[in-house]
């Protein structure tokens, strides 16, 4: 398992070979990469489109605690599914449209296991983490909201 928070980029390949190098009872690898959009279709007058452009995008956290709770989400992930290795690298600071900003990376022997677990960090990451977004467009800066549509998605993993 591998959790990380960083300022920096990372190397997609090189992250993804790490989880299936030298272990040959990996048999799927399923990956997330999150990008920093350019703007926000549900914001624009007409609900299409790109709404009304992110200049940059900030990402606050409390190091430490966030770490801590990206290891339980993973945890979780390791209860429910048979996974043999985990990476999620989510990035912090100044960014722009197009960066990289999260890596949930996840292997497993089968890929009905990687697929769901990978999808389940996503959603509970997206829910549970403590980050903080705040989006410099030309009218000026905005702190970015929870989305209800993040908060169905991980509800559908209770039960």
């Amino acid at each position: 398992m591998k959790i990380r928070v960083q300022t920096e980029p990372f190397d997609l390949a090189a992250e993804v070979a790490a989880l299936y190098r030298d272990n040959p009872r990996v048999g799927a690898v399923a990956s997330f990469l999150g990008l920093v959009r350019d703007g926000h279709p549900n914001r624009s007058p007409s609900g299409e489109g790109d709404g009304d452009g992110v200049n940059t995008l900030t990402l606050e956290h409390y190091p430490g605690m966030t770490e801590k709770s990206l290891e339980q989400i993973v945890r979780d992930a390791l209860a429910r599914w048979d996974l043999l290795d985990v990476t999620v690298i989510h990035r912090v600071g100044e960014l722009q449209p197009t960066d990289p900003i999260v890596l949930v990376a996840v292997a497993s022997a089968h890929r009905g296991e990687a697929f769901a677990a990978c999808e389940f960090i996503m959603d509970y990451l997206k829910t549970r983490a403590p980050f903080w977004k705040k989006e410099m467009t030309p009218d000026g800066e905005r702190w970015v909201d929870a989305k209800e549509s993040d908060d169905l998605a991980a509800e559908r993993w209770r039960g």
